[in-house]
């Protein structure tokens, strides 16, 4: 807070919290929080727009990186990497046999993704490598040409294509209309053999709901990046073995954080030039 008081320019990153209480302290010099990632719900951007405040953030650079741990993701939790991985570590494997550490076959399985931005179509792109078939929902439906190249099936209805699908992958933002958008009612419609993967916010899943299918097996596993209270883990969660879970680091690439640091750069170097600068976010989009 004191920091807040006396500067000109923010870089924060994710886990900082830059809302109404700490803006309140900001005085009238602070004019630019150029924020060091891709995600600005950590933000409180109402408040900034009504004191003047520019906010920029680095899109972009992740989202090859975060495509890639989504699709680490679901391989892992449909072939039990982690779980074999524990197994050889306790010294309790006794060798090859016809019925040990059975997963699921990933190719011609269907693949739903929320959110169809940069990653959601990342994530396709590699999926159809691994001969998924592409489903997704999205706020609005994407250009004609995007959906032919995936070979992509667009879903209005969310909750039609969660009953339908063999795998979800969640890559949509944070926002309040997605706030708990896997909701207790949402998880009951998967099907008991479906899978999870969320490389998103932790706050589009109801994590108590997901533990509770998960335990009584109404969900064949999940794989989570991210969290609603990170870094704390929900208890629930830890106890499941049909769960892989990561320390949010999708994103955790040397190039990716490179790229990261470059775009805040510009992004202050432009702004202190007195233009705009290029990754400007604007409230009404989030």
């Amino acid at each position: 807070i004191e920091a807040v008081k006396v500067a000109e320019i923010l870089v924060p990153t994710v886990t900082d919290r830059i809302d109404a209480r700490i803006l309140a302290q900001a005085g009238p010099q602070l004019r630019l929080i150029a924020s060091f990632g891709t995600g600005v719900d950590h933000i409180d951007l109402a408040t900034a727009r009504q004191r003047g405040i520019t906010v920029t953030n680095t899109p972009g650079v992740l989202t090859e990186d975060t495509a890639d741990m989504t699709m680490a993701l679901i391989l892992a939790v449909s072939r039990r990497l982690t779980e074999g991985e524990r197994l050889v570590r306790a010294g309790t494997w006794e060798g090859w046999g016809p019925t040990l550490m059975l997963g699921h076959r990933i190719w011609g399985k269907r693949l739903g993704i929320i959110g169809m931005g940069r990653i959601g179509q990342a994530v396709a792109r590699r999926a159809r490598g691994f001969g998924l078939s592409i489903h997704y929902h999205n706020r609005r439906r994407v250009h004609p040409d995007i959906e032919t190249e995936l070979e992509a099936t667009y879903w209005e209805s969310l909750d039609q294509m969660l009953a339908r699908m063999d795998i979800i992958s969640i890559n949509c933002p944070h926002t309040p209309a997605t706030y708990h958008l896997l909701s207790s009612r949402r998880l009951k419609l998967l099907r008991p053999t479906s899978i999870l993967v969320n490389t998103s916010r932790g706050e589009v899943i109801d994590e108590n709901a997901l533990a509770k299918s998960l335990a009584g097996r109404e969900l064949a596993g999940a794989g989570l990046d991210v969290f609603e209270q990170e870094p704390a883990i929900n208890p629930k969660l830890l106890e499941l073995d049909n769960v892989v879970l990561m320390p949010h680091m999708g994103s955790a690439t040397i190039e990716g954080r490179l790229d990261m640091g470059e775009k805040v750069i510009i992004n202050i170097k432009t702004f202190v030039d007195g233009h705009t600068p290029p990754d400007r976010v604007l409230e009404q989009l989030f």
